[in-house]
């Protein structure tokens, strides 16, 4: 059963009002691979009572009114994307396409989804109950940031949308403590995983450079930033306060990661995997084509990639379900009446990571002065695909399921450091688990350009690719490896292109034609240097394309101009390490 969207819905069950209504950007698809359905189901198996309202139209009263006022809060989100990565391309052209609207035309989500629906419930709704941020654009946004979009840096989102307390991350942990302390009459400060606004900075807090401070030089920006992002794991964080003209906000430590048998639990909870008829009737949602029939193995990513938003919004850290709970997953799906066998994806942010990570990460936190896979992987991380190939092996044997893709993208370089289980793992892959194509991201080939990025270098991509094909050879099929590139990366020039063409004609024998152009996400290394034009390693300025007309030249120096492709927007969003 649904969460009601609709006040007829309420009435059937026997409610004469909701605690809680969830507000988001998206359509109301009930899926686990949906954080505002995630949240929602979250706080309905906690004992509340849970309405959504999906896209509502912000010119009238019509659709925000129409399940009354909550009792104890509303949730707001822009959905599963920053709103304006959803409408605007990297050179600032309006979207035409949203697969997560019905009907899939691009006139549904509003520029800063979550100031303007907080605005649009304060407009109808007069002293209303309290206003939580929460999902991608409230969690990469929740502090002093640059936004593409303006070229300029914002505020924290939580004062532009004039809500009560944002919560950041995934934040199952953090939502449910937040209905617990207003059910109990109790104050929303000092819950983990959540910013709030103080009048006073909280004590025993790091202070960043204010706000208007980061606003007006660049170095005060980059020190804000250094000081932000080495905050963000759970077990070694500290509380971090920034003023804001005379007020702070207070960003307090993450909340810890969930257990495995917590993550098991958030799967198994009812999802229909079904778009809500009231939207279903308005129109086809192309992302349940995606979604429908996919499985969710992990969260986090270690990748850490600059650019990338995975590793500040799901975290460094991998949290693996267990085989029970997706083999479990995997028959429920089977079982649907209109499942056809096939399994469309079985991943992650990066399929690969499933079973790996550092188990010292759990007890100190991830290391502050290097990353898990660049430059190297390193060494003390469990590199071993045997518990995936297992879970594979498991999925295989379900009645019913015909085929299952590894769809979500690897990180090769993973696979190589895997002396035991790697080839197997590849081997495995190869003879079951692609449908003619297997996505990697090497993004770039130019050992500069792939430093600034944090991407390892493209020696281990010719490596991949021979393994690749010669385990095709074996195998006796004839499969092929989809690149993703970026161009327009900060430090990458259209000499860079120009190599970049060059090497993948000749060590991959390819002319690539899955480019995008570089968006500087809110909150991410890559968004630094695009805004200071400097390394924050080495403090030395860098080149970086500004110009919309000579971004666009750099991808066609790869792709040539006639070529109009489209990644999926999840992608530049959640990234392929």
């Amino acid at each position: 059963m649904f969460l009601p969207t609709t006040s007829e819905e309420v009435k059937k069950r026997g409610w004469n009002r909701l605690d809680v209504i969830l507000v988001t950007g998206d359509a109301y698809v009930d899926s686990s691979h949906i954080g505002v359905a995630v949240i929602g189901r979250v706080l309905a198996s906690a004992g509340y009572r849970v309405g959504i309202i999906a896209q509502p139209d912000v010119s009238s009263a019509i659709d925000i009114s129409r399940l009354g006022e909550p009792r104890l809060f509303w949730g707001i989100t822009g959905g599963c994307m920053d709103s304006m990565v959803a409408n605007y391309t990297a050179t600032r052209k309006r979207r035409r396409d949203d697969d997560l609207t019905p009907g899939g035309k691009n006139k549904r989500r509003p520029d800063r989804a979550c100031v303007v629906y907080a605005n649009l419930i304060r407009q109808y709704f007069k002293n209303t109950k309290p206003l939580v941020l929460g999902g991608v654009e409230a969690s990469l946004r929740r502090i002093a940031h640059y936004d593409y979009w303006s070229n300029s840096i914002r505020r924290s989102i939580l004062f532009d949308a004039r809500a009560d307390i944002l919560a950041y991350g995934m934040a199952e942990r953090a939502i449910v403590e937040i209905a617990g302390r207003l059910q109990s009459g109790e104050g929303i400060q000092n819950i983990r995983g959540t910013c709030t606004i103080e009048s006073e900075p909280p004590a025993g807090y790091l202070e960043l450079p204010s706000y208007e401070n980061a606003a007006a030089g660049k170095k005060a920006f980059a020190d804000m930033f250094q000081i932000f992002s080495s905050n963000n794991d759970p077990v070694t964080a500290c509380g971090l306060c920034q003023q804001h003209g005379n007020r702070y906000l207070a960003h307090h430590p993450a909340q810890p990661h969930l257990s495995v048998a917590e993550l098991d639990a958030v799967y198994a909870l009812d999802f229909s995997r079904r778009v809500h008829p009231f939207y279903e009737a308005q129109g086809q949602v192309r992302a349940m084509d995606t979604i429908a029939f996919s499985l969710t193995t992990h969260r986090g990513c270690f990748g850490e990639c600059h650019f990338c938003s995975i590793a500040l919004h799901e975290g460094r850290t991998i949290i693996s379900r267990s085989e029970e709970s997706i083999l479990a997953e995997a028959r429920k799906i089977a079982a649907l009446p209109n499942f056809k066998g096939y399994l469309v994806d079985v991943g992650g942010a990066t399929a690969n990571m499933y079973g790996i990570d550092c188990s010292r990460k759990q007890v100190r936190g991830a290391c502050p002065d290097k990353q898990c896979l660049y430059p190297q992987v390193c060494p003390s991380l469990k590199t071993d695909h045997s518990r995936q190939i297992r879970l594979l092996k498991g999925l295989r044997q379900i009645p019913g399921i015909k085929k299952i893709f590894v769809a979500s993208g690897i990180r090769h370089d993973l696979v190589l450091a895997d002396k035991k289980h790697g080839a197997s793992y590849m081997r495995e892959l190869v003879k079951h688990h692609i449908s003619g194509q297997l996505k990697i991201a090497p993004e770039h080939t130019t050992p500069s350009v792939l430093q600034l990025m944090g991407k390892p270098q493209a020696q281990a991509l010719v490596h991949f690719k021979n393994l690749f094909e010669k385990m095709n050879v074996e195998a006796g099929l004839k499969q092929f490896l989809t690149y993703y590139f970026i161009a327009t990366h900060p430090g990458c020039t259209e000499e860079d292109m120009r190599d970049l063409k060059s090497f993948t004609a000749r060590e991959l024998h390819t002319t690539p034609q899955q480019v995008q152009i570089f968006t500087p996400l809110p909150s991410t290394t890559s968004a630094l240097m695009y805004w200071t034009e400097i390394n924050p390693i080495t403090g030395r300025k860098i080149y970086v394309e500004k110009d919309l007309a000579k971004k666009q030249r750099q991808k066609d120096i790869v792709v040539g101009k006639t070529i109009k492709l489209k990644r999926d927007r999840f992608e530049i969003v959640f990234g392929i390490p």
